[in-house]
């Protein structure tokens, strides 16, 4: 480190916040740089974390690279936030003339913890879902559009096509509840999807909003917020997926990884295989078990009682 390191003294009342002020100010350029009020929280607290951690020591790669191993129990897209966040820290430190370009590049290149299951089809866990469904920014009428999109997706097991066609009049009361009634899927099947309560609300909140009475429930919003035709493509809605699961520092993202959320989680959940199938809108139960693929409990295990 140069004369000028820095160190991440963090201050010893309540607050994380740092005793040196230079720190106090790259902080708040970090969170100036991010537009999402999520971001910002995030960002915020994983730099107030470093802080802590740091127990008053420069900032080395060594530093980092502990910091780093002390977060293996989190999630691989928690730690790679936190990671990025220590980023943005070291680079408005060197546009700042706090650190050397070789300084930086030397804490930057701290790798991302991989994340696993990519190939083989990627999901979310519950957390990670309400991580998700916090993005969008629902004071806006955008904001209550995407978070009906990533609402229906990870809810209802909606593939991306069905949901760009989906219509206002294609919801409705069943048995005293609300569903997306007759949907055409994969194949040509029809099935009927049941919409928890929490969606209908979403889904309140933005046709309200929006003053959509009829149609197409999704459509294209200019910039500015406003409805510039009736029917979003199915390609924005992946953007939108895309974009938001970015956000929570998940790459490679897409609509389709929420569906098999939708059933990961309903089958954790102790959701019936046969009503999982029916959700998804499959053929055969052989088929919902290839997608939901094979999960060894070891918490609860097969052989706990055996009665021996």
């Amino acid at each position: 480190m140069s004369d000028h390191a820095l160190l991440l003294s963090p201050n010893h009342n309540a607050s994380p916040e740092p005793v040196d002020p230079r720190l106090v100010e790259l902080k708040q350029m970090v969170l100036d740089s991010v537009v999402s009020p999520h971001s910002k929280r995030n960002y915020g607290r994983a730099l107030d974390g470093l802080f802590v951690f740091s127990a008053s020591r420069p900032l080395t790669r060594a530093l980092l690279m502990e910091w780093r191993a002390s977060m293996e129990k989190d999630s691989p897209s928690t730690v790679n936030v936190r990671l990025s966040a220590m980023r943005k820290l070291v680079t408005e430190a060197r546009r700042n003339g706090m650190l050397s370009a070789e300084e930086a590049s030397n804490l930057t290149g701290v790798p991302n913890i991989p994340e696993r299951g990519t190939r083989l089809g990627n999901w979310l866990t519950r957390e990670q879902a309400k991580e998700l469904l916090a993005v969008p920014d629902r004071s806006k009428l955008k904001g209550k559009r995407d978070y009906v999109i990533i609402a229906l997706l990870v809810g209802c097991a909606l593939r991306r096509r069905e949901l760009a066609s989906l219509k206002i009049e294609d919801i409705q009361l069943r048995e005293g509840r609300w569903v997306i009634i007759d949907l055409r899927g994969k194949g040509g099947r029809i099935r009927t999807v049941a919409i928890p309560i929490w969606i209908r609300q979403g889904i309140d909140a933005w046709t309200a909003a929006a003053k959509i009475e009829k149609g197409n429930l999704l459509r294209p919003l200019s910039k500015s917020g406003k409805i510039v035709g009736d029917e979003l493509g199915d390609w924005a809605i992946w953007s939108v997926v895309e974009q938001s699961s970015k956000q929570i520092g998940i790459e490679h993202f897409g609509a389709h990884d929420l569906r098999r959320t939708c059933a990961k989680l309903c089958r954790k959940n102790g959701g019936d295989l046969e009503q999982i199938k029916f959700l998804l809108g499959h053929s055969s139960i052989q088929t919902t078990e290839r997608y939901l693929g094979s999960e060894q409990e070891i918490a609860v295990a097969v052989n706990d009682n055996l009665g021996l």
